[in-house]
């Protein structure tokens, strides 16, 4: 094994420009060769988050192909998946090649995981060009190799999921955990809140629900934009009250949740379109917390409009690490066979589940 002189974080991988994290790097470097503390991963699924799947689908009309190219070629040119647009990327799942003798993760040659850092900081080549993907779902079948930091994050993947299914709910697994623990918070000092969940019939939407109900929230409303999700989320019994409503209206999605209860002590933003900020703010009661875990926010536009609203509300952003989320949201899913049953359909949507490996 060829070795590297290496930071815990990464720096050596940035090729440009030069001082920054990986992050916020344009270009990274992923040289196959590993540093003692580094681990290689070949690559079999990626997981584009919503917002950029979307800005990406939107941008060339739904055409699989152009958008198959252009998410090759943002690897290529950035050493890592890195929408320049949305600044958002994703995640994977693949098995471990090599470990370098430092490496303090934990995974060992064979493992099967899934990284629960973004694709945005994760050198990243690919050998196969994406040909088995038709470029029409967010999860990206392929062949290629990633690389780890000593300070990464990732997983190994439950013998009891699907590997995409599992790489999924990965992908959003701070979500639950972090709506879980604000919720908590609110019951600890005895103020159930009401919570509402824009979005609630995506991913990390559906997820949040079932965990703000598991914290013990006093009502549940979940939001979403049109009739189909609307049967969806409440067949799933996630929701108290499901409310139509488009999140980009300010005044409907305010109008929406306090008819379904609300105003919301707790809101909780899931969606994967820009816009949805000042009505977030409206729908939230006086000393309540609103929680972004969309990549689609603009966090000024969430801080001034709720200075121009003269609301008093906290904004949080949604951090997508927190301690054990993993574990967490594979419980949540486990144990809630509506959450179960949405993500299912979702990627039914786009191809069959498979079954463990």
């Amino acid at each position: 094994m060829e070795t590297m002189s290496s930071s815990p974080v990464g720096l050596h991988r940035v090729v440009e420009p030069r001082g920054v994290l990986p992050q916020a790097a344009w270009r990274l470097d992923p040289d196959p060769s590993l540093a003692a503390d580094e681990v290689r991963v070949r690559v079999e699924r990626l997981n584009l988050d919503a917002a950029s799947f979307r800005q990406l689908s939107d941008k060339h009309g739904s055409d699989g192909d152009a958008v198959r190219a252009e998410v090759l070629e943002i690897i290529r040119t950035r050493g890592k998946m890195h929408n320049p647009v949305t600044g958002s990327g994703g995640m994977l799942v693949g098995t471990v090649e090599e470990a370098g003798p430092g490496s303090g993760l934990g995974l060992a040659k064979g493992d099967r995981i899934a990284t629960l850092v973004s694709l945005t900081l994760t050198p990243l080549h690919i050998d196969d060009d994406l040909k088995a993907w038709d470029g029409r779902s967010e999860q990206v079948p392929c062949d290629g190799h990633a690389i780890l930091f000593g300070r990464s994050i990732a997983a190994h993947l439950p013998d009891d999921l699907p590997a995409d299914l599992a790489l999924a709910v990965m992908d959003v697994c701070g979500a639950p955990a972090l709506t879980h623990r604000v919720v908590a918070k609110y019951v600890a000092q005895g103020r159930p809140p009401v919570v509402a969940v824009i979005g609630g019939a995506g991913k990390s939407g559906s997820l949040a629900l079932a965990a703000a109900r598991r914290a013990g929230a006093a009502r549940t409303i979940g939001v979403v934009p049109v009739e189909r999700e609307h049967d969806a989320l409440a067949a799933a019994g996630l929701a108290d009250v499901v409310a139509l409503a488009d999140a980009r209206d300010p005044v409907a999605l305010g109008a929406a949740v306090e008819a379904a209860g609300g105003p919301a002590d707790v809101t909780v933003v899931c969606v994967d379109v820009p816009g949805c900020e000042h009505g977030a703010v409206l729908a939230t009661a006086d000393l309540g917390t609103v929680v972004f875990f969309s990549m689609a926010t603009s966090f000024a536009a969430a801080a001034l409009g709720a200075e121009g609203l003269a609301a008093d509300v906290t904004l949080m952003i949604g951090n997508g690490y927190a301690a054990g989320h993993a574990d967490f949201a594979l419980n949540v899913l486990r144990t809630s066979p509506g959450a179960r049953s949405l993500f299912e359909q979702r990627l039914a949507a786009h191809g069959a589940v498979h079954p463990p490996r």
